[in-house]
Protein backbone atom coordinates (compact mmCIF):
# COMPACT_ATOMS: atom_id res chain seq x y z
CA UNK A 1 0.00 0.00 0.00
CA UNK A 2 1.36 3.45 -0.94
CA UNK A 3 0.33 7.03 -0.38
CA UNK A 4 1.82 10.40 -1.44
CA UNK A 5 4.14 12.29 0.94
CA UNK A 6 5.44 15.66 -0.30
CA UNK A 7 5.03 14.61 -3.89
CA UNK A 8 6.51 11.08 -3.47
CA UNK A 9 5.08 7.63 -2.85
CA UNK A 10 5.88 5.93 0.44
CA UNK A 11 5.41 2.18 1.03
CA UNK A 12 3.20 1.45 4.03
CA UNK A 13 3.29 -2.11 5.47
CA UNK A 14 -0.10 -3.83 5.55
CA UNK A 15 -1.90 -3.75 8.85
CA UNK A 16 -2.80 -7.03 10.59
CA UNK A 17 -6.42 -8.01 10.27
CA UNK A 18 -8.21 -7.30 13.54
CA UNK A 19 -11.76 -6.84 14.68
CA UNK A 20 -11.74 -3.55 16.62
CA UNK A 21 -14.31 -2.83 19.34
CA UNK A 22 -16.12 -0.64 18.80
CA UNK A 23 -15.60 -0.80 15.03
CA UNK A 24 -14.39 2.49 13.50
CA UNK A 25 -17.04 4.84 12.23
CA UNK A 26 -17.18 4.98 8.46
CA UNK A 27 -18.11 8.02 6.37
CA UNK A 28 -21.82 8.34 5.90
CA UNK A 29 -22.70 5.87 8.66
CA UNK A 30 -24.19 6.37 12.10
CA UNK A 31 -22.59 5.12 15.30
CA UNK A 32 -24.60 1.86 15.70
CA UNK A 33 -23.54 -1.78 15.89
CA UNK A 34 -25.11 -5.11 14.96
CA UNK A 35 -25.13 -7.25 18.10
CA UNK A 36 -25.31 -10.53 16.15
CA UNK A 37 -22.12 -9.87 14.16
CA UNK A 38 -20.13 -7.58 16.40
CA UNK A 39 -21.10 -8.74 19.88
CA UNK A 40 -22.85 -6.78 22.57
CA UNK A 41 -21.46 -3.36 23.43
CA UNK A 42 -20.57 -2.67 27.05
CA UNK A 43 -23.61 -1.95 29.18
CA UNK A 44 -22.45 1.56 29.94
CA UNK A 45 -22.03 2.42 26.26
CA UNK A 46 -24.39 5.26 25.24
CA UNK A 47 -24.63 8.15 22.86
CA UNK A 48 -23.05 10.38 25.51
CA UNK A 49 -20.17 7.95 25.93
CA UNK A 50 -19.73 7.76 22.18
CA UNK A 51 -19.56 11.54 22.07
CA UNK A 52 -16.88 11.41 24.75
CA UNK A 53 -14.91 8.98 22.61
CA UNK A 54 -15.21 11.40 19.70
CA UNK A 55 -13.78 14.21 21.83
CA UNK A 56 -10.89 12.04 23.02
CA UNK A 57 -10.12 10.91 19.48
CA UNK A 58 -10.23 14.45 18.16
CA UNK A 59 -8.04 15.82 20.96
CA UNK A 60 -5.58 12.98 20.50
CA UNK A 61 -5.30 13.72 16.79
CA UNK A 62 -4.87 17.44 17.39
CA UNK A 63 -2.12 16.93 19.95
CA UNK A 64 -0.31 14.46 17.69
CA UNK A 65 -0.43 16.83 14.73
CA UNK A 66 0.85 19.73 16.86
CA UNK A 67 3.87 17.72 17.97
CA UNK A 68 4.68 16.44 14.49
CA UNK A 69 4.41 19.87 12.89
CA UNK A 70 6.59 21.50 15.55
CA UNK A 71 9.19 18.73 15.18
CA UNK A 72 9.32 18.36 11.40
CA UNK A 73 8.54 21.77 9.90
CA UNK A 74 11.70 23.67 10.96
CA UNK A 75 14.01 20.95 9.60
CA UNK A 76 12.20 20.66 6.28
CA UNK A 77 12.10 24.44 5.84
CA UNK A 78 15.83 24.68 6.56
CA UNK A 79 16.59 21.86 4.11
CA UNK A 80 14.48 23.48 1.39
CA UNK A 81 16.10 26.88 1.86
CA UNK A 82 19.58 25.31 1.79
CA UNK A 83 18.81 23.52 -1.46
CA UNK A 84 17.14 26.47 -3.18
CA UNK A 85 19.25 29.27 -1.70
CA UNK A 86 16.11 31.35 -1.12
CA UNK A 87 13.97 32.14 1.88
CA UNK A 88 10.73 30.17 1.91
CA UNK A 89 7.61 32.33 1.70
CA UNK A 90 4.87 32.10 4.32
CA UNK A 91 2.46 30.58 1.80
CA UNK A 92 5.02 27.93 0.84
CA UNK A 93 5.65 27.20 4.52
CA UNK A 94 1.93 26.67 5.04
CA UNK A 95 1.74 24.35 2.01
CA UNK A 96 4.65 22.36 3.37
CA UNK A 97 2.99 22.23 6.79
CA UNK A 98 -0.21 20.99 5.18
CA UNK A 99 1.68 18.15 3.47
CA UNK A 100 3.38 17.20 6.74
CA UNK A 101 0.03 17.12 8.53
CA UNK A 102 -1.63 15.05 5.81
CA UNK A 103 1.06 12.40 6.19
CA UNK A 104 0.94 12.62 10.00
CA UNK A 105 -2.86 12.26 10.04
CA UNK A 106 -2.67 9.14 7.88
CA UNK A 107 -0.01 7.55 10.08
CA UNK A 108 -2.02 8.44 13.19
CA UNK A 109 -5.15 6.79 11.75
CA UNK A 110 -3.20 3.64 10.95
CA UNK A 111 -1.89 3.37 14.50
CA UNK A 112 -5.32 4.07 16.03
CA UNK A 113 -6.90 1.41 13.82
CA UNK A 114 -4.21 -1.09 14.77
CA UNK A 115 -4.85 -0.34 18.45
CA UNK A 116 -8.61 -0.94 18.07
CA UNK A 117 -9.46 2.68 18.80
CA UNK A 118 -11.96 5.01 17.15
CA UNK A 119 -11.02 7.02 14.09
CA UNK A 120 -12.36 10.52 13.65
CA UNK A 121 -14.54 11.09 10.60
CA UNK A 122 -12.74 12.39 7.48
CA UNK A 123 -14.50 15.75 7.74
CA UNK A 124 -13.41 16.14 11.37
CA UNK A 125 -9.85 15.15 10.45
CA UNK A 126 -9.72 17.86 7.78
CA UNK A 127 -11.07 20.40 10.25
CA UNK A 128 -8.42 19.49 12.84
CA UNK A 129 -5.68 19.82 10.22
CA UNK A 130 -6.91 23.33 9.37
CA UNK A 131 -7.08 24.23 13.06
CA UNK A 132 -3.48 23.13 13.65
CA UNK A 133 -2.32 25.00 10.54
CA UNK A 134 -4.07 28.11 11.82
CA UNK A 135 -2.39 27.71 15.18
CA UNK A 136 1.02 27.64 13.51
CA UNK A 137 0.48 30.12 10.69
CA UNK A 138 -2.65 32.02 11.65
CA UNK A 139 -4.85 32.84 14.61
CA UNK A 140 -6.28 29.39 15.42
CA UNK A 141 -9.99 29.65 16.25
CA UNK A 142 -9.93 33.39 15.61
CA UNK A 143 -8.83 32.92 12.00
CA UNK A 144 -12.30 32.35 10.45
CA UNK A 145 -13.57 35.52 12.15
CA UNK A 146 -10.55 37.55 11.07
CA UNK A 147 -10.98 36.25 7.53
CA UNK A 148 -14.49 37.74 7.42
CA UNK A 149 -14.13 41.35 6.19
CA UNK A 150 -17.60 42.28 7.47
CA UNK A 151 -16.62 41.64 11.11
CA UNK A 152 -15.41 44.78 12.86
CA UNK A 153 -15.28 43.75 16.53
CA UNK A 154 -14.83 40.39 18.29
CA UNK A 155 -15.73 40.10 21.98
CA UNK A 156 -15.06 36.78 23.71
CA UNK A 157 -16.42 36.81 27.26
CA UNK A 158 -15.02 33.30 27.52
CA UNK A 159 -13.80 30.72 25.03
CA UNK A 160 -17.33 29.62 24.09
CA UNK A 161 -19.27 32.87 24.46
CA UNK A 162 -18.26 34.98 21.50
CA UNK A 163 -20.17 37.92 20.04
CA UNK A 164 -19.11 39.78 16.90
CA UNK A 165 -20.22 43.12 15.52
CA UNK A 166 -20.38 43.60 11.77
CA UNK A 167 -19.63 46.79 9.86
CA UNK A 168 -23.37 47.34 9.38
CA UNK A 169 -23.90 47.38 13.16
CA UNK A 170 -25.40 43.88 13.32
CA UNK A 171 -24.34 41.71 16.29
CA UNK A 172 -24.46 37.95 16.56
CA UNK A 173 -23.24 34.97 18.58
CA UNK A 174 -20.68 32.79 16.80
CA UNK A 175 -19.01 29.45 17.43
CA UNK A 176 -16.42 29.02 20.22
CA UNK A 177 -12.92 30.22 19.37
CA UNK A 178 -11.21 27.56 21.52
CA UNK A 179 -12.00 24.19 23.05
CA UNK A 180 -11.34 25.33 26.61
CA UNK A 181 -10.24 28.25 28.74
CA UNK A 182 -6.69 26.89 28.90
CA UNK A 183 -6.54 26.64 25.13
CA UNK A 184 -7.72 30.25 24.75
CA UNK A 185 -5.12 31.39 27.30
CA UNK A 186 -2.40 29.54 25.39
CA UNK A 187 -3.58 31.16 22.16
CA UNK A 188 -3.28 34.65 23.63
CA UNK A 189 0.21 33.83 24.89
CA UNK A 190 1.18 32.60 21.44
CA UNK A 191 -0.13 35.78 19.81
CA UNK A 192 1.70 37.89 22.40
CA UNK A 193 4.93 36.07 21.64
CA UNK A 194 4.49 36.72 17.92
CA UNK A 195 3.48 40.36 18.33
CA UNK A 196 6.97 41.84 18.61
CA UNK A 197 10.51 41.30 19.78
CA UNK A 198 9.54 42.81 23.12
CA UNK A 199 8.50 40.61 26.01
CA UNK A 200 4.70 40.45 26.22
CA UNK A 201 3.79 38.46 29.29
CA UNK A 202 0.35 37.00 29.89
CA UNK A 203 0.13 35.25 33.24
CA UNK A 204 -1.21 35.83 36.74
CA UNK A 205 1.63 38.23 37.43
CA UNK A 206 0.77 40.23 34.29
CA UNK A 207 -2.92 39.41 33.70
CA UNK A 208 -3.56 41.87 30.84
CA UNK A 209 -1.98 42.22 27.42
CA UNK A 210 -2.48 44.80 24.68
CA UNK A 211 -1.05 44.08 21.23
CA UNK A 212 -1.43 44.41 17.49
CA UNK A 213 -2.12 41.32 15.41
CA UNK A 214 -0.28 40.77 12.09
CA UNK A 215 -3.30 42.03 10.14
CA UNK A 216 -3.35 45.31 12.06
CA UNK A 217 -6.18 44.35 14.43
CA UNK A 218 -5.94 45.50 18.05
CA UNK A 219 -6.27 42.78 20.74
CA UNK A 220 -6.73 43.27 24.46
CA UNK A 221 -7.06 40.28 26.77
CA UNK A 222 -7.32 39.66 30.52
CA UNK A 223 -7.06 36.48 32.56
CA UNK A 224 -8.25 35.67 36.07
CA UNK A 225 -9.91 39.05 36.55
CA UNK A 226 -13.42 38.27 35.31
CA UNK A 227 -16.32 37.14 37.51
CA UNK A 228 -15.72 33.47 36.66
CA UNK A 229 -11.93 33.77 36.44
CA UNK A 230 -11.67 32.89 32.75
CA UNK A 231 -9.69 34.52 29.96
CA UNK A 232 -11.59 37.21 28.06
CA UNK A 233 -10.54 39.20 25.00
CA UNK A 234 -11.66 41.94 22.64
CA UNK A 235 -10.39 42.50 19.11
CA UNK A 236 -11.05 45.67 17.15
CA UNK A 237 -10.31 45.82 13.48
CA UNK A 238 -9.28 48.96 11.68
CA UNK A 239 -11.19 49.03 8.44
CA UNK A 240 -8.56 51.21 6.80
CA UNK A 241 -4.86 50.69 7.50
CA UNK A 242 -4.13 53.62 5.20
CA UNK A 243 -6.33 56.66 4.74
CA UNK A 244 -6.33 60.06 3.06
CA UNK A 245 -8.61 63.05 3.44
CA UNK A 246 -10.12 62.52 -0.05
CA UNK A 247 -10.95 58.94 0.96
CA UNK A 248 -12.62 60.16 4.15
CA UNK A 249 -14.62 62.55 1.98
CA UNK A 250 -15.80 59.64 -0.17
CA UNK A 251 -16.79 57.63 2.92
CA UNK A 252 -18.84 60.49 4.33
CA UNK A 253 -16.63 61.25 7.34
CA UNK A 254 -15.97 64.81 6.17
CA UNK A 255 -17.37 67.11 3.51
CA UNK A 256 -15.49 69.06 0.86
CA UNK A 257 -15.08 72.11 3.08
CA UNK A 258 -13.71 70.07 5.99
CA UNK A 259 -11.31 68.32 3.65
CA UNK A 260 -9.81 71.66 2.64
CA UNK A 261 -9.91 73.02 6.19
CA UNK A 262 -8.14 70.03 7.75
CA UNK A 263 -5.59 69.96 4.96
CA UNK A 264 -4.77 73.60 5.68
CA UNK A 265 -4.39 72.84 9.41
CA UNK A 266 -1.73 70.23 8.66
CA UNK A 267 0.12 72.36 6.14
CA UNK A 268 0.03 75.39 8.45
CA UNK A 269 1.62 73.11 11.11
CA UNK A 270 -1.17 73.46 13.64
CA UNK A 271 -1.07 71.12 16.63
CA UNK A 272 -4.18 68.92 16.51
CA UNK A 273 -5.89 66.80 19.14
CA UNK A 274 -8.30 64.20 17.70
CA UNK A 275 -11.06 63.14 20.09
CA UNK A 276 -13.99 60.73 20.07
CA UNK A 277 -15.39 57.63 21.71
CA UNK A 278 -14.25 54.04 21.24
CA UNK A 279 -14.16 52.97 17.58
CA UNK A 280 -15.04 56.50 16.44
CA UNK A 281 -12.31 56.51 13.79
CA UNK A 282 -9.65 58.54 15.61
CA UNK A 283 -6.72 56.47 14.35
CA UNK A 284 -8.05 56.53 10.80
CA UNK A 285 -8.38 60.32 10.97
CA UNK A 286 -4.84 60.58 12.33
CA UNK A 287 -3.54 58.54 9.38
CA UNK A 288 -5.47 60.73 6.96
CA UNK A 289 -4.09 63.96 8.44
CA UNK A 290 -0.57 62.50 8.42
CA UNK A 291 -0.93 61.76 4.70
CA UNK A 292 -0.96 65.53 4.11
CA UNK A 293 2.51 65.97 5.60
CA UNK A 294 5.61 66.36 3.46
CA UNK A 295 6.94 62.83 2.76
CA UNK A 296 10.43 63.83 3.91
CA UNK A 297 9.39 65.30 7.24
CA UNK A 298 10.92 63.57 10.24
CA UNK A 299 8.09 61.91 12.25
CA UNK A 300 8.35 60.18 15.63
CA UNK A 301 5.32 58.12 16.66
CA UNK A 302 4.68 57.07 20.27
CA UNK A 303 2.28 54.22 21.08
CA UNK A 304 1.59 51.72 23.83
CA UNK A 305 1.06 49.08 21.13
CA UNK A 306 1.97 49.54 17.47
CA UNK A 307 -1.14 50.54 15.55
CA UNK A 308 -0.58 53.62 13.38
CA UNK A 309 1.82 52.00 10.93
CA UNK A 310 2.97 55.24 9.28
CA UNK A 311 6.29 53.54 8.55
CA UNK A 312 4.64 50.91 6.33
CA UNK A 313 4.82 52.94 3.11
CA UNK A 314 8.07 54.89 2.57
CA UNK A 315 6.51 56.57 -0.46
CA UNK A 316 4.09 58.40 1.87
CA UNK A 317 6.37 58.77 4.92
CA UNK A 318 10.04 58.23 4.21
CA UNK A 319 11.45 59.27 7.60
CA UNK A 320 9.50 57.66 10.46
CA UNK A 321 10.68 56.16 13.74
CA UNK A 322 7.91 54.23 15.50
CA UNK A 323 8.38 53.78 19.25
CA UNK A 324 6.37 51.45 21.49
CA UNK A 325 6.07 51.50 25.27
CA UNK A 326 7.44 48.49 27.11
CA UNK A 327 5.99 46.66 30.08
CA UNK A 328 8.14 45.54 33.01
CA UNK A 329 9.83 42.16 32.81
CA UNK A 330 9.38 39.23 35.20
CA UNK A 331 11.52 41.00 37.78
CA UNK A 332 9.35 44.11 37.51
CA UNK A 333 12.09 46.07 35.77
CA UNK A 334 12.69 47.52 32.31
CA UNK A 335 9.36 49.33 31.85
CA UNK A 336 9.36 52.28 29.44
CA UNK A 337 6.28 54.52 29.54
CA UNK A 338 4.81 56.63 26.76
CA UNK A 339 5.75 59.72 28.75
CA UNK A 340 9.40 58.64 28.72
CA UNK A 341 9.22 57.83 25.01
CA UNK A 342 7.96 61.35 24.25
CA UNK A 343 10.96 62.79 26.08
CA UNK A 344 13.30 60.47 24.20
CA UNK A 345 11.58 61.22 20.91
CA UNK A 346 12.34 64.92 21.30
CA UNK A 347 16.04 64.03 21.17
CA UNK A 348 15.64 62.37 17.78
CA UNK A 349 15.34 65.59 15.76
CA UNK A 350 11.62 65.29 14.96
CA UNK A 351 9.70 67.69 12.75
CA UNK A 352 6.47 66.30 14.23
CA UNK A 353 5.66 64.07 17.18
CA UNK A 354 2.55 61.88 17.09
CA UNK A 355 1.15 60.14 20.16
CA UNK A 356 -1.20 57.34 19.18
CA UNK A 357 -3.38 57.88 22.23
CA UNK A 358 -3.00 60.02 25.35
CA UNK A 359 -4.00 57.98 28.39
CA UNK A 360 -2.06 59.43 31.29
CA UNK A 361 0.89 61.56 32.34
CA UNK A 362 2.36 61.61 28.83
CA UNK A 363 0.08 64.61 28.25
CA UNK A 364 2.63 66.93 29.86
CA UNK A 365 5.68 65.98 27.75
CA UNK A 366 3.39 65.89 24.72
CA UNK A 367 2.19 69.45 25.36
CA UNK A 368 5.79 70.48 25.98
CA UNK A 369 6.73 68.97 22.61
CA UNK A 370 3.93 70.87 20.89
CA UNK A 371 4.87 74.18 22.49
CA UNK A 372 8.64 73.94 22.10
CA UNK A 373 9.00 74.13 18.36
CA UNK A 374 7.52 70.83 17.16
CA UNK A 375 4.48 72.50 15.63
CA UNK A 376 2.29 70.26 13.54
CA UNK A 377 2.27 67.47 16.13
CA UNK A 378 -0.82 65.37 16.82
CA UNK A 379 -2.41 63.02 19.33
CA UNK A 380 -5.69 61.24 19.96
CA UNK A 381 -7.77 61.22 23.14
CA UNK A 382 -10.88 59.39 24.31
CA UNK A 383 -13.56 62.03 24.99
CA UNK A 384 -17.31 62.26 24.54
CA UNK A 385 -17.19 65.81 23.16
CA UNK A 386 -14.68 68.37 21.96
CA UNK A 387 -15.30 70.56 25.01
CA UNK A 388 -14.76 67.83 27.60
CA UNK A 389 -11.37 67.07 26.07
CA UNK A 390 -9.82 69.84 28.17
CA UNK A 391 -11.14 68.28 31.39
CA UNK A 392 -9.66 64.94 30.36
CA UNK A 393 -6.30 66.53 29.65
CA UNK A 394 -6.33 68.25 33.05
CA UNK A 395 -7.13 64.97 34.84
CA UNK A 396 -4.30 63.18 33.04
CA UNK A 397 -1.87 66.01 33.78
CA UNK A 398 -2.70 65.68 37.47
CA UNK A 399 -1.38 62.09 37.32
CA UNK A 400 2.07 63.22 36.22
CA UNK A 401 5.08 63.57 38.46
CA UNK A 402 4.94 67.33 37.93
CA UNK A 403 1.56 67.57 39.73
CA UNK A 404 0.57 70.71 37.85
CA UNK A 405 -2.25 72.83 39.18
CA UNK A 406 -5.40 73.33 37.09
CA UNK A 407 -4.30 76.85 36.20
CA UNK A 408 -0.87 75.67 35.05
CA UNK A 409 -2.39 72.78 33.09
CA UNK A 410 -4.87 75.08 31.32
CA UNK A 411 -2.06 77.46 30.40
CA UNK A 412 0.07 74.59 29.10
CA UNK A 413 -2.76 73.13 27.01
CA UNK A 414 -3.72 76.56 25.61
CA UNK A 415 -0.14 77.21 24.53
CA UNK A 416 0.31 73.74 23.00
CA UNK A 417 -2.92 72.61 21.31
CA UNK A 418 -4.30 74.71 18.46
CA UNK A 419 -7.34 72.68 17.37
CA UNK A 420 -9.52 69.82 18.62
CA UNK A 421 -11.19 67.67 15.94
CA UNK A 422 -14.01 65.53 17.36
CA UNK A 423 -15.51 62.44 15.71
CA UNK A 424 -18.94 61.00 16.37
CA UNK A 425 -21.75 59.21 14.55
CA UNK A 426 -24.09 60.62 11.97
CA UNK A 427 -27.87 60.61 12.18
CA UNK A 428 -27.92 56.98 11.02
CA UNK A 429 -25.89 56.05 14.15
CA UNK A 430 -23.50 54.12 11.93
CA UNK A 431 -21.49 56.52 9.77
CA UNK A 432 -18.39 57.96 11.45
CA UNK A 433 -18.33 61.70 10.95
CA UNK A 434 -16.44 64.76 12.13
CA UNK A 435 -19.01 66.49 14.34
CA UNK A 436 -17.08 69.38 15.88
CA UNK A 437 -13.88 71.41 15.50
CA UNK A 438 -12.64 73.78 18.21
CA UNK A 439 -9.95 76.42 18.02
CA UNK A 440 -8.05 76.96 21.27
CA UNK A 441 -7.92 80.68 22.05
CA UNK A 442 -6.41 81.15 25.51
CA UNK A 443 -6.56 80.13 29.17
CA UNK A 444 -8.60 81.88 31.85
CA UNK A 445 -7.56 80.56 35.25
CA UNK A 446 -8.36 76.83 35.31
CA UNK A 447 -10.44 77.08 32.10
CA UNK A 448 -9.29 76.64 28.52
CA UNK A 449 -11.05 79.18 26.27
CA UNK A 450 -12.04 77.90 22.84
CA UNK A 451 -14.25 78.73 19.86
CA UNK A 452 -16.28 76.03 18.12
CA UNK A 453 -15.58 76.81 14.47
CA UNK A 454 -17.50 73.73 13.29
CA UNK A 455 -20.47 72.53 15.33
CA UNK A 456 -22.80 69.55 14.91
CA UNK A 457 -26.02 70.06 12.98
CA UNK A 458 -29.22 68.05 13.18
CA UNK A 459 -27.56 65.39 11.06
CA UNK A 460 -24.73 65.04 13.59
CA UNK A 461 -22.20 66.34 11.08
CA UNK A 462 -19.93 69.33 11.53
CA UNK A 463 -21.13 72.58 9.94
CA UNK A 464 -19.01 75.74 9.80
CA UNK A 465 -19.82 78.66 12.08
CA UNK A 466 -19.26 81.82 9.98
CA UNK A 467 -16.98 84.31 11.69
CA UNK A 468 -15.98 81.98 14.56
CA UNK A 469 -12.39 81.50 13.38
CA UNK A 470 -9.96 84.16 14.56
CA UNK A 471 -8.77 86.55 11.87
CA UNK A 472 -5.07 85.88 12.31
CA UNK A 473 -5.70 82.11 12.20
CA UNK A 474 -7.77 82.49 9.03
CA UNK A 475 -4.91 84.38 7.42
CA UNK A 476 -2.46 81.63 8.34
CA UNK A 477 -4.73 78.95 6.89
CA UNK A 478 -5.30 80.99 3.75
CA UNK A 479 -1.53 81.22 3.31
CA UNK A 480 -1.47 77.41 3.57
CA UNK A 481 -3.98 77.10 0.72
CA UNK A 482 -7.42 77.41 2.31
CA UNK A 483 -10.11 79.25 0.35
CA UNK A 484 -12.07 81.18 3.05
CA UNK A 485 -15.27 80.63 1.08
CA UNK A 486 -15.51 77.08 2.48
CA UNK A 487 -16.33 78.59 5.89
CA UNK A 488 -19.19 80.75 4.60
CA UNK A 489 -21.66 77.90 4.07
CA UNK A 490 -23.65 77.39 7.32
CA UNK A 491 -25.06 74.06 6.11
CA UNK A 492 -21.61 72.84 5.12
CA UNK A 493 -20.68 71.09 1.89
CA UNK A 494 -22.14 67.68 2.66
CA UNK A 495 -23.68 65.90 -0.35
CA UNK A 496 -27.42 66.44 -0.49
Amino acid sequence: MTHPVNGHLRQVPPLPRQEPWPPPQQPGTSRTWNATTAGNPPAEESVGAADDVDVVARDGLRQHLRVVLADELPGQVAAHEKRSGTVMSSSDRRSLGEAILADAALRHSERELAANRFLVAPGVERQVVVEVLNEMFGMAGLQPLLDDPTIETINANRFDRVIVQHTDGRREHVAPIAASNDELTDLVRLLAARASSQERRFDHGSPAVNLQLPGGERLFAVMGLTANGVTSLSIRRHGYLTATLPQLRERGTIDTGLREFLRALVRARKNILITGGAAAGKTTMLRALASEMDPLERIITIEDAFELGLERDPNIHADVTALQAREPNVEGEGAVSQAELVRWGLRMSPDRVIVGEIRGPEVIPMCNAMSQGNDGSMATLHASSSRIAFTRLASYAAQGAERLSLEATALLVASAVHFVVHLGRGADKMTRVVSSVREIVDADGPQVVSNEVYRPGRDGRAHPVPGALRTDTLEELAAAGLDPVVLDQPDGWWPR
